[in-house]
């Protein structure tokens, strides 16, 4: 399918709730619907952890299919979560964390997209500049990092979890900062890439390595990207704790 036609049915699917319509018209979130059929697979989720949250893409989706989940979010940068914090202000269950998550605590710069949910700790990649025009750097900004237990205890893992990871080639970090918390994890849903879009990335068999040695199996490969020449680029990964 062209990105002109599955930009289209977002839009047509976006428009049968008026959920979304509010918080496209209100915040100009276009709700990440993409990820709807995804889960409606899982039965029950009481806690849901944002990691790479932007303005409220996902938390949105969320919210919609599971209006009682607690829903943790992380985006570090101001802009998204000035949108993301109005999006929710009156969702007492939804709570925004400013901070980019991974193995290292302090005061890092990040990579500042212009298309800001591109944007990454890691520098933008030629690939990633061809494949998706109009992605490259904008500027920098200063933003904090920690680990996730800085955050999140384990009595607010109320189970089942599912934590999404959405944060442009820092997935390995992101999954490392998480600690020991990830055995209390049911389900991740991860974006991976099949080759280099940011400089010094883990690539997707190398998340597969990592979460295969913690007892996660995977259980479906969705929304995957390709290049002009049919090669794929980048998918989304759902894996369930064994």
């Amino acid at each position: 399918m062209s990105l002109f036609l599955k930009r289209v049915l977002k839009l047509f699917q976006i428009f049968q709730s008026g959920f979304y319509i509010n918080a496209l018209l209100k915040n100009y979130v276009l709700a990440s619907v993409e990820h709807s059929a995804i889960l409606k697979k899982i039965e029950k989720c009481e806690t849901i952890i944002d990691i790479g949250a932007n303005k409220g893409q996902f938390s949105l989706v969320s919210r919609k299919i599971f209006p009682d989940s607690k829903i943790f979010s992380f985006e570090p940068l101001n802009e998204p979560v000035i949108i993301f914090k109005k999006l929710f202000e009156d969702d007492k269950n939804t709570i925004m964390n400013q901070v980019a998550i991974g193995y290292e605590r302090g005061r890092i710069p990040i990579n500042v997209s212009k298309k800001n949910d591109s944007s990454s700790i890691l520098p933008i990649g030629l690939q990633q500049k061809n494949i998706f025009p109009g992605t490259d750097k904008s500027h920098s900004e200063d933003i904090q990092i920690s680990r996730l237990k800085d955050f999140i205890s384990l009595e607010n893992l109320v189970q089942p979890v599912f934590v999404k990871i959405d944060v442009q080639g820092y997935e390995l970090e992101v999954l490392r900062g998480c600690d020991d918390l990830i055995e209390h994890f049911k389900y991740l849903f991860i974006e991976c890439s099949y080759i280099e879009l940011y400089e010094g990335q883990a690539l997707a068999f190398q998340v597969l390595e990592f979460l295969n040695s913690r007892r996660f199996k995977l259980q479906g490969v969705y929304n995957t990207s390709y290049d002009k020449k049919g090669i794929a680029v980048q998918s989304d990964f759902l894996f369930s704790k064994e």
